[in-house]
Parts: structure tokens; sequence; C-alpha cells
């Protein structure tokens, strides 16, 4: 009866709505899929021996499926932020359940894991690797100290330096005329204490005016102490020739630290024309160093950068990916749960095959076109209007046929 597919109409027009509805009411859900009502028609068949007839019998709605296309990212600055640049899901977890979401609104709670504002925690892969799932957790202490073991130097001695008078023994640092040339560096210790080595550089005299003599001077316990010595001797296009290595020793350093021993490396110094300069002075040691930020690369890698420069893997954010996204049970929250029809989740990283880029510092936003959903919210509503009045136009012939005397 007319009635009867009114009434289906209405529902299907009601459950449109409702999900239009409920996508505008997300536009601003950070990592939210827009809907989208799917209907099919009831047809029903009769059949008699003189005619084949059939009735359509109205509308059902078949099926509200999740559209999985890739929104809007905001960058907000916040290093726990994360979004996905193409494929995956994040992978959540608490108390052993597992869920998935595209929301990346991610902070560290009291004990340094990464979670969402439900609690979730983030899961990934641990720094020293493997492919076991574990939380990302952040580590806010400080970066250990590298002690210096290596000073890589890149200088131009002066071809025009006066050699120093050759009745002179040796070199002091406070006395100008026992050297040509000095500089310095800072380089630490075992327990990252800075402490500063000067070189002093002397030109020997005729014969042997292109050879030098090197010595290294460290402030030990205030007191300005030898700690090592070398020479350079070069050719006469000015590269260098031979080196007697420098190896600089400290013992007995007054923190306690281990003792120093640091190789140095004139390889790149050269003798031309008239000016001494200092190009580089290159050290592989540094202080301890206090947390200035967490990064997240494209590949999902969680750094912890320090004020000495260095950085240290937190752990890599693992990606899932299903073989029907649209197959996912949405259990609130932004967040989505396996079931048969999505299939079991492929783990992985950012960047390798299937997954997109993560990038850090922004979010997902919601995939919802407020223009398109407004243009549906009409079309739901003329289409509820359209079905009301076929059950009132039902309703009027109804009445006709019950007035006919």
């Amino acid at each position: 009866m007319p009635f009867n597919v009114g009434v289906t109409g209405l529902n299907a027009a009601s459950a449109d709505l409702n999900v239009t509805g409920h996508n505008i009411a997300n536009a601003s859900t950070s990592g939210f899929k827009e809907s989208r009502a799917e209907f099919m028609d009831i047809f029903a068949q009769s059949y008699n021996s003189a005619y084949k007839t059939a009735t359509g019998s109205g509308v059902r709605l078949a099926s509200v499926s999740q559209q999985f296309t890739q929104g809007s990212l905001n960058f907000t600055g916040n290093s726990m932020d994360m979004a996905i640049n193409g494929q995956g899901f994040f992978v959540l977890e608490r108390d052993g359940v597992t869920e998935y979401t595209r929301a990346g609104q991610f902070q560290a709670n009291q004990e340094g894991f990464v979670v969402n504002a439900a609690g979730q925690r983030l899961m990934g892969y641990p720094p020293e690797g493997g492919n076991l799932l574990a939380p990302i957790q952040l580590t806010t202490g400080d970066a250990e100290p590298k002690v210096t073991s290596k000073i890589d130097v890149l200088m131009n001695l002066s071809a025009e330096a006066e050699p120093i008078d050759g009745d002179t023994i040796g070199i002091d640092p406070a006395d100008p005329d026992t050297f040509n040339y000095s500089t310095s560096l800072t380089v630490y210790d075992s327990l990252g204490s800075a402490r500063t080595v000067s070189l002093f550089f002397q030109r020997q005299p005729p014969p042997e005016d292109k050879s030098w003599n090197v010595d290294a001077y460290m402030d030990v316990g205030g007191d300005l102490t030898s700690v090592g010595t070398g020479g350079l001797e070069f050719n006469s296009d000015g590269t260098l020739e031979t080196v007697t290595p420098l190896r600089i020793e400290a013992v007995d350093l007054p923190n306690g630290a281990e003792n120093l021993g640091i190789d140095v490396d004139f390889g790149q110094t050269t003798q031309y024309g008239n000016k001494f300069s200092v190009a580089a002075l290159r050290q592989d040691g540094y202080a301890i160093g206090q947390l200035v930020s967490v990064d997240v690369d494209t590949d999902g890698t969680v750094f912890a950068r320090y004020s000495n420069g260095t950085d240290r893997s937190l752990g890599r954010v693992a990606l899932a990916n299903f073989t029907n996204p649209q197959g996912l049970q949405s259990v609130g929250g932004t967040n989505w749960a396996v079931t048969p029809a999505s299939g079991e989740p492929v783990l992985g990283a950012g960047g390798e095959s299937n997954f997109g880029l993560i990038q850090g510092g922004a979010f997902e936003e919601s995939n919802v076109n407020i223009a398109d959903q407004l243009v549906k919210l009409i079309t739901a509503q003329r289409n509820f209007q359209a079905n009301a009045q076929v059950i009132s136009t039902a309703d009027t012939l109804t009445q006709t046929i019950i007035n006919i005397r």
C-alpha cells in the first residue's frame, strides 16, 4: 500500500538526515571521516496466469559507509601532534584493547607515554629495533656527555712569519716572544666539564724555517699545564709534508674525570702567503645536554633533541593499514576496530609501501565539506516532505473511497 511505501521513504529520509547531521556535527573533529547513507529499493514481484506484475515497495537503508579520503593538515607547532599524509592509521592501546585512528592530537602523560585525550597509548617500534609493538615513551632526563677524543685542525700558518730566535728554549705561553701564533678551543672530559686547550705555534729559524713546533696547554685546576708537543714540516708549495704527532694527555683532573687522551689531526694545515688564519677547529666531544624539544620525522621516528646538539631516537610510530578500511567498525572517539570485513591489519611505518608519510607538528582535520553537507541536508528535507506528501495523498484517496455511498 502507498502508506507503507511512504513510511519507508520517511525512514530513509530520516536516516539520511541523521547521517548528514552527524557529519556536520563533527566538521571540526580531528581525524573524523564523513559517512554516506546508502539505500536500496524494496521490490516485490507477483505472478498470475495472465500477467507478470512488479510492484515497488519502497526503500531501505542498506549501509552507512565511511569515506576515508584525505583531510586537510592543520599545522599547530605542537611537536606531539601528528598527521598521516596518505594511507594508514595510528595504533592505540589501552587495557589490552587495540583500536585505530587518524586523529593525531597527542600529548605526554605523567609517565612520559604518548597518549590521546582518552588516555590511549600510541604504539610504535622501540628504539633498539625489532618488530614487536610497544608504547612510545618520552625520556625527559639529560643526555649523557661525550669525552673529546679527536681534534681536527684546518688553518694556515703564514709563510712570512718571523722565525723565533734560535736561543729560545721551548714555548712559554706567558711570553709572546717565544711563539708566533696561538689559538684555543673547548674540549670536554668524561664528566662533560668544559676545558680550554690552547695551541701555540713556533716557527723554527733557518735552515729549518719550514718547520714549526706545536705545544698544547690546558687549564687544569687553575694552572696552565703543558699537555702535549708536536711538530709540522711543510713542502716548498706550502702543503704539509710531515707531522710529529701531537697527542694531548691530561691526568689527575681535579673533578675526578677520567684521564684525557686527545689526538690532534693537522692534515689540512698549510703554509701559504702572509696571513695566519684558523678556518676550523673541530672536536668530537660535548657536554651534558638538557632536553630542548621532541620532534617527529616523516618516517615516524620520534627524536629527543638536546641543548648540546645531540639527538636520541625514542622509538618509531607504527602505522596500520587494511585491505578494506570501509569494513572497520566505528567505536566512537574517532577510533575504529577490526572486523572480518576489514581484514587483519598490516603493520608498517611512515614512508614504507602502502603507508603515508607522518607530518609532525600537525594534525589531520575532518574531511567533511560543509557546503556539500548543507546541500545534502536540504535534499534529505525535501525527500522527507515528499514522502510525507505520499502518505497524505494516500490518506485522501482512502477517505474518498470510504465516503463513496
